[in-house]
């Protein structure tokens, strides 16, 4: 799999975090227009400068779950607010083909059909911004304002909501990357089996991580792989003759499953062993550069996939903007009801965010659509939702 090859560069999200962002003309529908002006040139405002939108919805996150709450909220006539930090560098946008998705080409990459989703929640109204958010307020008491109560801050404008959803997607990894991870993200390197294994039909891969995660994928992978190293850094061996487990063995891995990863035959464990590189040229990985513990010399494995499951690997739900407002799970995921809704009300939370097991484009526009119709029945204090809605 070669996804996206050559568009994907994970510097520009990280660029983001640092800098102003820049309005680059993104429409504005005219219900939500304001009379301040923007700041184009993209330096700090002052906060007498800083522009304040009103909405109903404020969404943050543009994926898949945002952009589908924002399409029904917009066509509920719900004024909506999307703020996105980079559309380009979720889950789905560094997708090369999407071949699960209902009624769409299997040819169809995912920047394409995030790109449709994006136009079609802003032709019902939407306001979609590129912005950075770093911090949001969930209550009345936070914001001073009885029908206000949500706020979400960016360095150059705020955004008052009465309701605020969450949807920034688990694209987050703990740790330093790894030299290559960042340049051949979505060119080879991947966080998501599931997501990217079919592209490697009798192909050659790579998974790191002495986790069971790790484990679960490459089982996954060894579907479709024709060869699959798992390397891991410690002594994972199995148990001996007498029942003996290697001694650094981690405790946290599942045993039985680990032992059905080893017992296929297009599995190569590669043990006591830490990645040094991902390699590769134009074209994505084509390799992978490993080095023994207790070892100066560097192997390079060619492989043309680099899955990575270390803490946090590719699978942290991005939250810190709000951890301490709603409550998480002790996987790091907001936590929800049957609504969408977290511990606070009005706030929801959607899509990858959450920590499921199923973290799948199906499934995240199933939650946007779950809280837009919540959202209508919550802001419009109905005790059932109003299951479609005509816009004219």
């Amino acid at each position: 799999m070669k996804s996206l090859a050559g568009r994907i560069r994970v510097a520009a999200s990280l660029a983001l975090a640092v800098a102003a962002p820049v309005c680059l003309g993104f429409v504005t529908p005219p219900s939500a227009a304001s009379s301040a002006t923007y700041n184009y040139a993209g330096s700090p405002l002052s906060m007498q400068d800083m522009e304040v939108i009103e909405c109903d919805v404020a969404i943050v996150g543009g994926g898949p779950a945002g952009c589908t709450c924002a399409l029904y909220t917009s066509r509920a006539n719900l004024r909506t607010v999307v703020l996105d930090k980079n559309p380009a560098t979720g889950a789905l946008a560094i997708t090369s083909h999407i071949a699960n998705y209902p009624g769409v080409d299997r040819t169809m990459s995912g920047a394409e059909l995030l790109e449709q989703m994006k136009n079609q929640a802003v032709e019902y109204g939407t306001r979609y911004e590129r912005a950075q958010v770093f911090m949001v307020d969930v209550s009345g008491d936070e914001t001073g304002d009885d029908v206000y109560t949500k706020c979400v801050y960016t360095p150059d404008y705020t955004v008052k909501a009465r309701s605020l959803v969450l949807a920034t997607g688990a694209m987050g990894r703990s740790g330093k990357p790894f030299h290559g991870e960042k340049e051949f993200l979505g060119q080879g390197v991947s966080y998501c089996a599931t997501c990217d294994g079919a592209f490697y039909v009798d192909s050659e891969v790579a998974v790191y991580g002495a986790t069971t995660e790790a484990i679960e994928e490459a089982l996954y992978l060894t579907k479709f792989a024709k060869r699959v190293y798992w390397i891991t850094n410690v002594d994972v061996g199995r148990s001996s003759g007498d029942g003996v487990l290697g001694i650094e063995r981690n405790k946290v891995l599942d045993e039985d499953l680990m032992d059905t990863l080893l017992d296929c035959p297009n599995v190569e464990h590669v043990e006591r062993t830490r990645l040094v590189e991902i390699v590769g040229d134009m074209s994505g990985v084509n390799g992978v550069k490993v080095r023994a513990l207790g070892s100066d010399e560097d192997t390079v494995l060619p492989v043309e996939g680099a899955f990575i499951y270390l803490a946090g690997g590719g699978t942290k739900p991005i939250t810190d903007f709000c951890r301490t407002k709603v409550d998480l799970d002790e996987n790091g995921g907001v936590v929800v009801d049957e609504d969408m809704q977290t511990s606070m009300p009005g706030v929801y939370a959607i899509g990858d965010i959450r920590n499921t097991d199923y973290k799948q484009v199906v499934v995240a526009a199933s939650d946007g659509c779950i809280a837009a119709m919540s959202i209508e029945k919550f802001l419009n204090n109905r005790k059932t939702v109003k299951v479609d809605w005509i816009h004219r």
